[in-house]
């Protein structure tokens, strides 16, 4: 756990990721660490009030799996070091080495497993951060199941909202979709499906300005930025969908991107950069969930054996 040590494999991030490659990397014999700014593992799964989607552990909290997968990583061995980190330099001669420059010290490895997730894009809006994973929620495909029936709205007019809008109308009695604009930027084949469904109603030119519930969400109060009109909708759920920022900013000249600051990688995790390899959210691909990212890691750490058997032959 010095920073003098020569690591195999250092991992960034111990979301989903970053502990399933974590789990892989030790018990593949490799010499490897995570570092996270946080000493508590499991990223974005931890503001999630119940998981209903994770093979075996069905309805268990979002705080609970994320203890699950450190218990399990603690119990293999696997080293955490507390430490924010702040760039990486390639010093690659012979042989590829990267140094991870942290708060906490300098430490070199031969491989770098890049797991520091996406965070989904906030409102601002009074009331969303307190009632977080109480009715307020950023992934429709995780979260609504729990709102069969009810009624919830939807924010934003992009392609994920229209498609959780879409979604939800099929499992929800009433979804409304409240867009700040009068047309959608979503895809016009989504925008035609959405029209479709008798049960959504889309709120135009409006912005959400509080959110209320006492221990779960209850309702939105949301604004016309044309009339000036000021509304209170009664609903179970709020699926926020304006965006997600991927946690890339520290690599901007060192691996590919694409517009977005997603890492363009295909499903060997594998980057422009030889010996950089990319797991879960930050990962350029079509589906972000907590099974995807935990197959990323595997993924990672086998092209990581291969890379390094390479290299050593």
């Amino acid at each position: 756990m010095m920073e003098n040590e020569m690591y195999d494999v250092l991992i960034i991030g111990s979301g989903p990721a970053g502990i399933g490659a974590a789990v892989y990397a030790v018990r593949a014999g490799l010499k490897a660490a995570v570092l996270d700014r946080s000493p508590v593992s499991g990223g974005q799964v931890l503001s999630t009030y119940e998981v209903d989607n994770y093979l075996g552990f069905p309805g268990v909290s979002g705080s609970d799996l994320s203890d699950a997968f450190r218990r399990h990583a603690d119990m293999l061995g696997v080293v955490f070091i507390t430490a924010d980190v702040q760039g990486f330099e390639d010093c690659s001669g012979v042989q590829t080495m990267y140094t991870v420059h942290t708060d906490k010290g300098h430490f070199v490895s031969r491989t770098v497993i890049i797991a520091t997730g996406a965070s989904h894009s906030l409102l601002g809006a009074p009331g969303e951060k307190e009632l977080a994973g109480m009715g307020v929620s950023y992934c429709a495909t995780c979260d609504g199941a729990f709102y069969r029936k009810s009624t919830v709205a939807v924010v934003g007019g992009g392609d994920v909202a229209v498609e959780d809008a879409v979604f939800l109308a099929g499992i929800c009695q009433k979804v409304y979709l409240v867009h700040r604009r009068n047309q959608l930027r979503a895809a016009e084949s989504l925008q035609k499906k959405l029209l479709s469904l008798e049960n959504v109603e889309i709120i135009w030119d409006s912005e959400v300005e509080e959110i209320f519930g006492r221990e779960m969400v209850e309702g939105i109060k949301i604004h016309n930025k044309k009339n000036r009109e000021e509304n209170t909708l009664d609903v179970e759920g709020v699926f926020i969908a304006v965006g997600i920022v991927p946690d890339t900013a520290l690599l901007a000249d060192l691996v590919e991107m694409d517009e977005k600051g997603y890492i363009i990688a295909d499903e060997t995790c594998a980057t422009s950069r030889k010996g950089i390899f990319a797991a879960g959210d930050i990962r350029k691909k079509p589906m972000r969930q907590i099974i995807t990212a935990v197959a990323d890691g595997a993924n990672a750490v086998h092209s990581v054996q291969e890379f390094l058997n390479a290299e050593t032959n």
